[in-house]
């Protein structure tokens, strides 16, 4: 598509009004992402969002090879909206010594994995030694490896834990190894809907703040976002808002992953409705004409389906996510998609979108 011509291209006229903001680099509104987020117009908007994609990542598409650790199913906050978390004597509760951390990680290095993805419970009786020995040992096995740690929840909680500061936190996690932040834990900011799927969760506002120390000491950092539950579309571009607003400030999001929520085996049960096709591609095509300074958008396979997040590297999308070797968290959820997808698998879904697929890590360091 030619740059000059993308607004002459809209036959829809609200979203031909976004389509100018968009093609003169004006931020678009609140109110204009309520509308993306609610037009069934989804070739219009399409034609917009990859016209962004386009234009930030030309015909490339990133994909990573990685395992995802979740090193500890027990956690003291056990949300509404988790299927899986435990309590410490639960059957299926269970904690990985170091040795076996180190054992998994062993055998996914000599498969030829790029990056550890490491995620887990607010286990009570674990202090910050226990993650420093974590990463540093994982950094050992190949000082090369990408190592992505620990939710802004997490940094929140170690730091509570052990008397230090979010930002002393931080700075023991860095001097260990870890590259970047994911960015679970931000579900939706409303208050009014995360008092009702995540009570006990540190609030957005403290969400915000843990990603702006990071960002301030140089960590960059994923941002996501949990649809699907009870939020309405205000609630969403409040979200959008939120994140687009410390971007200006810090510069620090590298990636914004909106999470599709599974409802199995959770406590959360009246959501708005069966998430559709069309949900799913207004949010993430809204997402990337509302987050203009977030430079990658990420689809994650193992939530969406790989079809549909095929189809949405022509909405957005630049980042078609990872293999993740045992991933638990979505699948304790009721996904179906595996738990584990191969390098070939990855780029023929890429090329068969008529796209090159890039090796990377999370700090798009090309392979």
């Amino acid at each position: 598509m030619k740059y000059y011509d993308l607004p002459d291209t809209i036959i829809n006229k609200k979203l031909r009004k976004i389509a100018v903001k968009v093609f003169e680099e004006i931020p678009v509104s609140k109110a204009d992402a309520i509308y993306t987020l609610s037009t069934n117009d989804i070739l219009d908007l399409g034609k917009i969002s990859n016209f962004i994609r386009t234009k930030l990542h030309g015909d490339t598409a990133y994909y990573g090879v990685n395992m995802n650790l979740n090193f500890t199913n027990i956690c003291e906050l056990r949300c509404p909206l988790c299927a899986f978390s435990r309590d410490k004597g639960d059957k299926d509760a269970y904690l990985l010594s170091l040795d076996e951390i180190e054992k998994r990680v062993r055998k996914a290095v000599a498969s030829g994995i790029d990056e550890v993805h490491i995620v887990g419970g607010l286990h009570p009786e674990l202090k910050i030694d226990y993650f420093e020995k974590m990463i540093r040992r994982i950094k050992k096995i190949k000082p090369g490896l990408f190592v992505v740690a620990f939710t802004a929840v997490e940094i929140d909680y170690f730091a509570k834990k052990n008397g230090i500061s979010a930002k002393e936190t931080l700075k023991i996690l860095i001097d260990a190894g870890i590259g970047a932040m994911p960015g679970g834990g931000a579900e939706i900011f409303s208050p009014h809907i995360r008092i009702i799927i995540a009570p006990a969760k540190i609030p957005g506002k403290r969400w915000l703040q843990i990603m702006r120390t990071a960002h301030e000491m140089g960590l960059k950092t994923n941002a996501t976002m949990l649809y699907n539950h009870k939020e309405n579309t205000g609630d969403i571009a409040d979200h959008l808002a939120k994140i687009r607003k410390l971007q200006d400030e810090t510069g620090g999001f590298k990636t914004f992953v909106p999470l599709l929520f599974h409802d199995t085996n959770t406590r959360i049960r009246a959501k708005r409705r069966t998430s559709t096709g069309y949900d799913d591609i207004r949010i993430y095509a809204a997402s990337r004409i509302f987050l203009h300074n977030v430079p990658h958008l990420k689809a994650l396979w193992m939530y969406l389906g790989d079809k549909m997040a095929q189809v949405l590297l022509r909405f957005g999308v630049d980042d078609f996510a990872a293999t993740y070797y045992n991933e638990k968290v979505v699948h304790a959820a009721g996904a179906k998609t595996p738990d584990y997808g191969s390098e070939s698998f990855l780029k023929r879904l890429i090329e068969n979108a008529g796209l090159k697929p890039v090796r990377t890590t999370a700090n798009y360091w090309i392979q």
